[in-house]
Order: structure tokens, then C-alpha cells, then sequence
């Protein structure tokens, strides 16, 4: 039986970051990711790097957070351009990855 314990957030230390993506509304910290997503870039250095100053989390971390993130309804309406890009990205890289195992070429 599921109980849904494996879809919860988990913070670095192992415990659960339900604050990280409350019901209704996006957090401070989802906004933030959602505009570094947007401009990381401008940002002098490797993008782990960034994420790391910025977010004080492990870029392992920050991916995590960010697909839970594409994936709720309230980020697409804080910034639906992005969200529908990065969505786009995401799946073209889970078709690319599909394709190498299968031994087809994309």
C-alpha cells in the first residue's frame, strides 16, 4: 500500500520539506528557483556553483526541487513561458535517454 511518503519532499538533512511546496500557493524559495531558471546565465561561473551560493543545496537538490516544481499547477501560472520551456526541455532529454537505451537513433 502507498501512502504517498515517497512523493514528500525531502530536505539535505533526510527530513521532510513540506513547507518547500505548499497546497495552494508557490514559497519564497519556489519563486527564487524559478528566476534563477530564468536568468542563471548572468550568473559569473558554473551553474552548480550558482546553485550552491544561492540556494546553499547540492545541484542533485535543486534538480529535485525544480522537476517537483514544473510539475505543479501554480508554477505554470507564476511564469508560463519558462515552466512550458523548461517542461519541453525535460521531455526532450527523457525521449534522448530512451532513444541511447534502446539503441535508436534520435
Amino acid at each position: 500500500m502507498n501512502d504517498g511518503s515517497a512523493l514528500r519532499p525531502v530536505n539535505d538533512d533526510g527530513l521532510e520539506d513540506d513547507g518547500a511546496f505548499p497546497a495552494d500557493l508557490l514559497s519564497e524559495r519556489d519563486r527564487q528557483i524559478l528566476a534563477f531558471e530564468r536568468q542563471w546565465w548572468k550568473y559569473a561561473g558554473a551553474k552548480e556553483q550558482a546553485i550552491r551560493e544561492m540556494f546553499d543545496m547540492s545541484a542533485t537538490r535543486y534538480y529535485q526541487l525544480l522537476n517537483i516544481l514544473l510539475d505543479r499547477p501554480e508554477a505554470l501560472e507564476h511564469d508560463p513561458m519558462l515552466v512550458k520551456r523548461l517542461r519541453r526541455m525535460r521531455t526532450q532529454r527523457q525521449r534522448q535517454r530512451a532513444a541511447r537505451r534502446l539503441g535508436i537513433r534520435p
